[in-house]
């Protein structure tokens, strides 16, 4: 899930969808904006935004497709979006969800939680690549105003995150692998890259090598697209690319997971997409169930975990999961920094490995809309930013 957004103006084409890749109730949103820094005018893909209704005709989340990453330009960045569907025979809840969003940064600066939302897991030995660590967080390198942070601002950002042992990226944008790469220099964190752009792999798999420099044993994994068979690309474009990207890092040096990122509803749906990659990597919201309360949340991700790895016969990682502590109600799950403790608990306590938490901070550069409960800003762990 990833977005972007500089001082120019640009293009969203916005298109209703009243039925879902899945079914009727599997929504997924992501979002992204087109920008440029340069004072000439240049011609960009415009987004094409795709918003997702329920069987009520309620907006549940938006999807943004079909804008190019630039190397100047930030690419879309995560945020968690909607995916209800049944949920699994070992849970008691019943549906799920997912995913990232357009945007421009809101006229008047978001409230910050009233306090840090959490404290990060017990944790942090050493860990290989792939499935095995205890616990990760999800980071996004970017300022309110959209624009890129500078190496001193993650180096500071890090200077607060502690206990994890992976830190998942999305992209390749804004010197984020290298900028990272140095700002946990010394600490036993591994980093769960991302190439976002399956239309630019050898690109972005050449920028990932360059910021290694040689030195894989820093990196987890690498996955390829981010829930893009949920938002309708056909299963089939998404393992070329894990094949073609598989293909580039292995020239330059990287033996390690390749794997592709989506909701748990289309890896359930898309077996095969596990059978491609190295592991199930699986986004998987409660929030967005509607069904399920905070406390419950465990439950709800475990149970997913388990249908996926009985349907797949595969060792599941979840690459992002967590609840808001500020927005608007969905049901029975309400955005509130208790209920977002109470999450955090009851999903540790249901899975003890093998989980990617959303997201380090707060993320002030995202718009809040009602389509996603205006909670996208609210997910970190660790409140706001301390570069922000």
């Amino acid at each position: 899930m990833k977005s972007t957004f500089f001082f120019s103006v640009a293009g969203i084409l916005v298109s209703l969808a009243a039925s879902q890749p899945h079914g009727p109730h599997h929504q997924h949103i992501k979002r992204k904006v087109v920008v440029q820094t340069t004072t000439h005018v240049e011609i960009v893909d415009a987004p094409r935004v795709v918003i997702y209704i329920d069987s009520h005709g309620k907006p549940v989340s938006t999807t943004t497709l079909g804008k190019n990453q630039a190397q100047a330009t930030p690419p879309p960045r995560p945020n968690p979006s909607p995916v209800p569907a049944p949920a699994p025979a070992v849970n008691q809840q019943n549906a799920p969800p997912q995913g990232a969003p357009p945007q421009q940064p809101p006229s008047n600066p978001a409230p910050a939680p009233p306090s840090q939302p959490d404290d990060p897991p017990a944790g942090g030995s050493s860990v290989s690549t792939g499935p095995g660590f205890k616990s990760g967080v999800s980071y996004s390198p970017y300022n309110g105003d959209n624009s890129c942070k500078s190496a001193d601002q993650v180096a500071k950002d890090f200077t607060k995150i502690s206990g994890f042992q992976v830190i998942r990226l999305y992209g390749t944008d804004c010197n984020q692998v290298a900028n990272v790469l140095a700002a946990t220099k010394g600490s036993n964190m591994k980093l769960f890259l991302g190439i976002f752009n399956i239309a630019q792999v050898q690109k972005e798999a050449e920028t990932i090598s360059s910021a290694v420099r040689g030195d894989w044993s820093r990196i987890n994994a690498i996955s390829v697209g981010n829930e893009l068979v949920n938002q309708g690309t056909n299963p089939g474009t998404v393992i070329g690319a894990i094949g073609q990207a598989r293909g580039a890092l292995k020239g330059s040096g990287y033996n390690g997971p390749v794997v592709t990122v989506d909701t748990m509803v289309a890896m359930v749906d898309h077996p095969e997409l596990c059978k491609a990659s190295d592991f199930c990597a699986v986004n998987c919201h409660a929030f967005f169930d509607g069904k399920t309360p905070a406390e419950k949340s465990g439950d709800f991700v475990k149970g997913w975990v388990d249908k996926i790895s009985k349907a797949t016969g595969k060792t599941v990682v979840i690459t992002e999961t967590g609840w808001p502590s500020q927005g608007e109600r969905n049901d029975v799950a309400v955005p509130s920094l208790q209920n977002h403790k109470a999450a955090m608990s009851s999903i540790r306590g249901a899975l003890s490995d093998n989980v990617i938490y959303y997201s380090a901070y707060n993320d002030m550069w995202k718009k809040n809309r009602p389509g996603t409960f205006n909670a996208e800003q609210f997910w970190g762990i660790l409140g706001n930013a301390p570069s922000a």
